[in-house]
């Protein structure tokens, strides 16, 4: 056996490049960077992120160093003019707002604690008005990035059968990757309300199951339940009841909550019992990692993958990228 390796780079390579040869017999970019696209197009955020990061730095120091030559002093008496200048002390009783409002988390004595918060808080103030005067610079000057962000990675993951929300023929689809008793599924349950009241119909909420046995070995039939529930049309609300009781979904926990919603308890039950969806839930958990799923929550935003419970606004802003280009598209067209 021969194994001839190509002088191929990867980066920005065609997806039908030869990258090796096994024998005659061709490998391509795309069955090597296929499988683990997700992992690459982190690496390269990462990589473009530190650029951005270092790039605007780079900026701010040369619009700092260019007004203070404009005004014939140094870049230290421009920031104590413009910046240290003006911004007030932080007060006795921002401090005493903020020692209440976080007290529970925090520990040590409460005079050194009074004082890291007066630190961290005069700290904000002076960095939030250096924004604020480099802002203002920036705004008189012409400023070009040419620096551009990866390209987008998109796996290939279907929503077709799932229960969702939001419009059915929406430009941007979530699927989320879930596991009941996940207490960081349970955490962004909220975030996803919000967004759906920001976006209404112009997303589309899928979910699909993905239930952690080795953590939560009771999860998979409550997933298995969920779908029980979808046959009665009660599948948002019965996923809602679960996670309220996350701790406690025996099978007669899960019967118990089906009654309560008011779906038919001798269908539920039948199929609940007959485990009718235990293949339907294994699919879908081997749907998931394939595309790379290793944890939850998991969401793939039009393929796009985001991991974990992040803030309402990592995924504000990948729905708004992708109507900016679903817009761009439809103006093209």
């Amino acid at each position: 056996m021969l194994l001839i390796l190509l002088p191929t780079a990867f980066s920005g390579a065609s997806q039908r490049e030869v990258v090796a040869e096994l024998d005659g017999e061709k490998i391509t970019v795309e069955e090597v960077e296929k499988p683990i696209g997700n992992q690459i197009s982190k690496l390269e955020e990462q990589i473009y992120n530190l650029k951005r990061e270092r790039l605007e730095a780079i900026v701010a120091d040369r619009l700092l160093a260019k007004e203070a030559k404009r005004r014939g002093m140094s870049v230290t008496a421009l920031l104590d003019q413009e910046v240290t200048a003006k911004v007030g002390l932080v007060t006795e009783q921002e401090v005493d707002d903020f020692y209440q409002k976080n007290k529970a988390q925090m520990r040590g004595e409460e005079a050194k604690l009074r004082e890291q918060i007066r630190s961290y808080l005069q700290n904000q103030k002076l960095n939030a008005r250096r924004v604020e005067f480099l802002e203002s610079l920036a705004a008189k000057s012409k400023i070009v990035v040419h620096l551009k962000p990866p390209p987008v990675f998109r796996a290939e993951v279907s929503a077709d059968g799932a229960p969702f929300k939001g419009g059915a023929k929406a430009p941007v689809t979530i699927v989320k990757f879930e596991d009941f008793q996940c207490p960081f599924c349970k955490q962004v349950q909220a975030t996803f309300e919000k967004l759906l009241a920001r976006y209404g119909d112009k997303i589309k909420v899928a979910h699909r199951d993905f239930p952690i046995d080795s953590l939560h070995p009771q999860a998979r039939l409550a997933h298995e339940a969920a779908r029980c529930a979808n046959e009665q049309g009660k599948f948002w609300a019965y996923h809602d009841k679960v996670y309220a009781n996350s701790s406690k979904v025996s099978a007669d926990d899960l019967k118990s909550y089906a009654r309560e919603l008011g779906l038919d308890p001798a269908k539920f039950n039948q199929c609940v019992d007959s485990g009718k969806y235990k293949a339907a839930v294994q699919n879908d958990v081997d749907e998931g990692s394939r595309l790379g799923v290793t944890g939850t929550p998991a969401f793939f935003i039009n393929g796009r993958m985001i991991s974990g419970a992040q803030p309402f606004e990592s995924f504000a802003r990948v729905i708004d990228d992708e109507l900016s280009r679903a817009g761009s598209s439809a103006a093209r067209r």
